[in-house]
């Protein structure tokens, strides 16, 4: 009896010793504004330090690219782009959405925004109050899905996306 109570002493004892501290993260969750075109708060004209300083926890920064800093969030499926001025905002988005727009069928956007400013057969660009929304859809046509979303502070004669 007395070589099974010390096996199982000593195997408590072992697994103790090599528990794990886990840190939780501090990283804010992601918070986006569709009709507000915001992002925990910050519209796309915010500079890239402020950006950087209030949406914590970038996976990458790229300067050279596009004409201008751009910060990405691969983790959460968000690019920034301070230069250009807009957001982007991926298939594989991880936070919380002020609407459903990732996954929503083309024909039941124009509820919400009205007829696009600029439209064609993958994309439409909508004008709102913070500039422009432009949405990419995973077909042409009205069986197409939202895959992805820019929110620009330009309107859509002065939008230059990164390509």
């Amino acid at each position: 009896m007395k070589p099974v109570f010390l096996a199982m002493l000593f195997l408590c004892a072992t697994l103790a010793s090599t528990a794990q501290l886990k840190p939780h993260s501090s990283c804010p969750e992601l918070a986006v504004d569709i009709l507000n075109g915001t992002i925990n708060g910050l519209k796309a004209n915010a500079s890239g330090d402020e950006f950087k300083g209030t949406v914590a926890c970038s996976t990458g920064y790229d300067s050279a690219k596009c004409g201008g800093a751009i910060i990405f969030y691969k983790d959460k499926d968000v690019t920034f782009y301070s230069k250009r001025n807009y957001f982007e905002i991926g298939p594989k988005f991880k936070g919380k959405m002020s609407m459903v727009v990732l996954g929503t069928p083309r024909n039941a956007l124009f509820k919400y925004f009205g007829n696009p400013k600029v439209k064609d057969t993958l994309w439409d660009a909508f004008e709102t109050q913070y500039g422009t929304l432009v949405l990419h859809y995973t077909v042409a046509g009205p069986g197409g899905k939202v895959k992805l979303i820019q929110m620009s502070t330009l309107g859509t004669d002065e939008l230059s996306l990164c390509e």
